[in-house]
Parts: C-alpha cells; structure tokens; sequence
C-alpha cells in the first residue's frame, strides 16, 4: 500500500464530523475543547501541549528522556539568545522593540492591531523590528528568525495562551479566513487541517500518529528530526528547527497542494484562528517532534 492510500484510509474515513459552524469565536472554542475532551477522555487538559506524547505512553517516556539530556534544540536557543542580545547597527537591540523587552511575551502572539488593521505575528514583529533599525529582513520559515523565536517562546514556557478577538470586523474577518482555511479541503488529496489534526487525531499515518489540533500551536518553533535530517549541512545547529509557518507549507506539501508563502495573509490568518482556537494551552516551546 503507497503513501497516499495510507493516508487517505486514516484520514478520509472520518472526514463525516461536521466541521465547527458556530457564530462567535468562543462558542467555537468551546465546541473545539468539548470535541477533544470527548474523543480523548482520558487525556489530561494540560497535557495536550506535547502533542502525540499526550497519547502515546511509550513515545511519551522516550521523549521526556530526550528531554532530560541535552534536547536537540538547546544551541538553537542559545543561539537566538545571542542573536537576540546583539546591538544592531545603530546600538539598539530586539529588546527595544517588544513589551517587556521581549521576555515572556509569546503567548500574546499573535493579536490584531488596531491601527494596521492586520495581524501581527512573533515573526512578523521580529522583522518589523529589523526594518525600523536599519536591518534587512530575515526570511520567515528558519534559521536565524527560527533561533530569535525559540528563544522568545523558551522564556515564555509556562505561560498560558490568550489570544483575543476583539468585537472588530476587520478582526473578526481575518479570524474568519483562519477558519475556512482550516476547514477546507484543498490539494489533490483534497484534504483539510481538521481532517487529520480534529477528526483524525490520534490515528496513523504509517508509523506517525496524527497530532490533535488542540495543543498543537504551543511549542512552536519545533525541531524535527525529519528536518535535521534531510539537511545538506548537518553541521548546521538551525537545521532541524522551523517556525509554524514552515510546517504550515509542510503540511500543504503532503497533501499536494501549493504551499502558501510563509507570513502571506492566509497563514497569518491560519495561525490567528489556530491559536485563538489553543486559547489556555500553556506554551512549551520550542520542543522536539517527529
């Protein structure tokens, strides 16, 4: 049996759960919660932020393990701790750009802003940062932006995500352009985020479980063995992680639909209702997976 067969005989089969259709963003939230607390009833709420360790006890132990000894991504983040600290040209530092000079501050990511009209992502915010000291942009899905946000999202591990929709159409737009990329099929698998990630949480896809949407956003940037290992320069301490967008594209990629670019306005939207929808996840990121 191919790839694509697997994936559709996982997938596919349980693509009948009607999608959420509620009118506001709690009452999504709250159906979205309700449908994991339904489907895995054993599962602890705070658990679900580690992903398919939540569901696997085996992988669970060996990953904790991992954990205890020199994580793979540990010089990423001492790396976007550097990067972080290190004056621009003009003497000022990523510091001088953020609340709290940029510490503990990633569950607040991504938050409509008034002014712009727009969402403003982490990465987004870095880059904005660059721009308004002189600095060129740093491309979106890894390397240096990746090591600056892991160690953004290290210093805000523990804290609780609280993502908010304030009562504007503009907001309310975006949010709503989240939603329907998340519930629409596309790509000549013609698959959705929830087929695998809500109704398909949890199943195989050969020897990989599908993660549960829930928990999903809160250890961003991650560093995958599967990226490490398919890079050209395994010296490379960056190789192995990338941003939520990257795996957004990754995603796409899978199910043979044309990636969008990484901070384009369908995957700002993405992550605006994704995360909304991780809305008292505490944040553990970055983290190891797959």
């Amino acid at each position: 049996m191919n790839k694509n067969n697997i994936i559709i005989l996982t997938c596919l089969s349980l693509s009948s759960i009607p999608a959420i259709t509620s009118a506001s963003p709690e009452s999504d939230l709250n159906a979205f919660r309700d449908f994991f607390n339904k489907r895995f009833p054993d599962v602890k709420n705070e658990n679900y932020k580690d992903g398919i360790y939540a569901l696997d006890k085996d992988r669970r132990d060996a990953w904790l393990e991992s954990e205890e000894f020199a994580p793979a991504y540990e010089d990423a983040i001492e790396h976007g701790k550097k990067l972080f600290n290190t004056p621009f040209a003009n003497g000022k530092t990523y510091a001088s750009c953020f609340k709290n000079g940029g510490i503990g501050i990633k569950q607040n990511y991504p938050y409509f802003d008034k002014d712009s009209g727009q969402v403003m992502t982490l990465e987004k915010h870095i880059n904005l940062c660059r721009s308004q000291n002189g600095e060129s942009p740093l491309k979106y899905k890894t390397g240096k932006i990746a090591t600056i946000s892991a160690y953004m999202s290290y210093t805000s591990r523990g804290k609780t995500i609280k993502i908010d929709i304030p009562n504007d159409p503009r907001a309310i737009a975006i949010y709503n352009k989240g939603k329907k990329h998340f519930y629409s099929k596309r790509g000549q698998l013609n698959f959705s985020c929830a087929d695998c990630h809500v109704q398909g949480s949890g199943n195989f896809v050969r020897s990989e479980i599908l993660s549960p949407a829930w928990g999903q956003v809160t250890h961003f940037p991650v560093w995958r063995k599967k990226w490490a290992a398919s890079s050209a320069d395994q010296s490379n301490i960056t190789a192995g992680l990338g941003t939520l967008h990257r795996r957004y594209s990754g995603c796409n990629n899978n199910i043979r639909a044309k990636p969008f670019k990484a901070q384009s306005e369908e995957y700002v939207a993405l992550e605006y209702f994704h995360t909304y929808m991780n809305n008292g996840q505490q944040l553990n990121g970055p983290a190891l997976r797959q």
